[in-house]
């Protein structure tokens, strides 16, 4: 029992019946819309010998379970491959699965679960190139009209954007959305160009365009609302990033950390500028107080964040301590841990102290390999502005001004920038 999907990749295991929820659950995490969880629990109930939607699921929540469900029924090459890829996502050997899923997408350019899958991994783990490359590598394979094409072209967008080709990212994120307006990745890639870029007006206009198009259902809108509350930040525009965060970003106070981590993030920016954004910090830690720390080194950034702000001095040293138990684990975010968020998490801990020097003397060595813990560039900016925000209030003159002129090079277009500048000028006349 198999079943060719328009590609010609082969399903084992599977029914068309079977097939059609498989197809419904890749739309709609092409898309980061509806329940692709519940589509693919669908398509096993169908076929419980389905390999790749036992494999497709196992994904969604790295689970070993599935792997196990789908490693015996695994028929081809493509199959077992990706059942492999799935074991090492599993144990947390996040570099192996990206590799796995690499040649997967090498042989088989139409595999858009490998692309997407190695895609992600390549987010998690910061790996700019590969957010660019893997696709690209795919691409000329790929022609419009087949079923998906928009999400390879807002893959493709948001790698060309973390590598720095801002035109081509957009043209290519413009075309996604217009192919598909439900696309949140593509939407969110073309965001990132504006933000790279410092166009705060654009980027505010594309987020409020079509809000109900990458809203509607979609798993991926508290970040991308994040996203709208960042051009508003950069313009200084504080009401409007604590009303989109009061909101859609944290209103309903989400428990998953994707939508925590956007909640610490645009916090901890406005706490850097002096903002104070009043009772927000308890009901945020609280919930990151219940979450398993020494997971993923990014998260444990941002729920410091959340512990700082709201004085939580016991879960502020829980976290720390399991972190340190992290960094023994045999698997990569015990590298994520120690080569960069281990010491930025200790930062932001002293940061909340008021120990602002050795705030910089944290974070300074990490700045050049802080995407080895993840992210992407509007992401990490946060550590950054951290440690400007630390020169500045330790009163290191010198290092200020150098820092404040470094980011008035790199986004001279930025209110923002020029604020800083204006206060490392300021305190160095002082």
């Amino acid at each position: 029992m198999a079943v060719r999907d328009a590609f010609g990749l082969t399903f084992s295991g599977a029914t068309e019946a079977g097939f059609s929820s498989y197809s419904q659950a890749v739309r709609e995490l092409q898309c980061f819309i509806g329940d692709p969880v519940g589509s693919v629990d669908r398509a096993i109930a169908e076929d419980p010998g389905f390999v790749m939607a036992h494999v497709f699921k196992g994904y969604l929540f790295g689970l070993a379970t599935e792997r196990e469900a789908a490693l015996p029924l695994a028929a081809t090459p493509r199959e077992q491959a990706h059942v492999a890829a799935l074991g090492h996502l599993a144990a947390g050997c996040w570099h192996e699965a990206a590799r796995l899923l690499e040649d997967i997408a090498i042989e088989f350019p139409l595999d858009a679960l490998a692309l997407q899958t190695g895609h992600q991994i390549d987010f998690f783990t910061g790996n700019a190139r590969m957010l660019r490359d893997r696709i690209g590598r795919a691409l000329p394979s790929w022609q419009s009209g087949m079923p998906g094409y928009h999400a390879i072209l807002g893959m493709q967008a948001f790698g060309l954007e973390e590598m720095g080709d801002y035109a081509r990212a957009e043209k290519l994120g413009r075309m996604a959305v217009d192919i598909e307006p439900r696309d949140g990745w593509a939407q969110h890639a073309v965001a990132h160009v504006m933000e790279m870029q410092s166009r705060q007006r654009d980027g505010i206009a594309w987020m409020r365009a079509n809000p109900d198009a990458w809203t509607r259902e979609s798993f991926l809108k508290v970040h991308n609302w994040w996203h709208l509350a960042l051009f508003h930040y950069d313009l200084g525009e504080t009401d409007e990033a604590l009303a989109l965060y009061d909101g859609p970003i944290y209103g309903e106070r989400s428990t998953l950390a994707l939508n925590m981590v956007d909640a610490s993030a645009i916090l901890w920016r406005l706490h850097l500028g002096g903002v104070d954004v009043g009772g927000r910090w308890a009901a945020l830690a609280a919930n990151w107080a219940k979450a398993s720390a020494g997971n993923y080194a990014f998260n444990d950034a941002h729920a410091m964040m959340a512990l700082v702000g709201a004085g939580q001095e016991t879960p502020a040293r829980i976290l720390l301590e399991a972190q340190q138990e992290a960094m023994h684990a045999n698997d990569d975010n015990a590298a994520f841990t120690r080569d960069v968020g281990h010491p930025l998490t200790l930062a932001i801990k002293a940061f909340g102290d008021g120990n602002y020097a050795e705030t910089v003397r944290l974070i300074r060595p990490i700045r050049a390999i802080a995407h080895r813990f993840g992210g992407s560039h509007a992401q990490r900016d946060v550590v950054d502005l951290t440690l400007i925000e630390a020169a500045l209030r330790s009163g290191d003159r010198a290092l200020a001004r150098a820092l404040a002129a470094e980011r008035a090079l790199a986004r001279p277009d930025s209110p923002l920038s020029a604020l800083l500048s204006r206060r490392a000028a300021d305190l160095s006349e002082n």
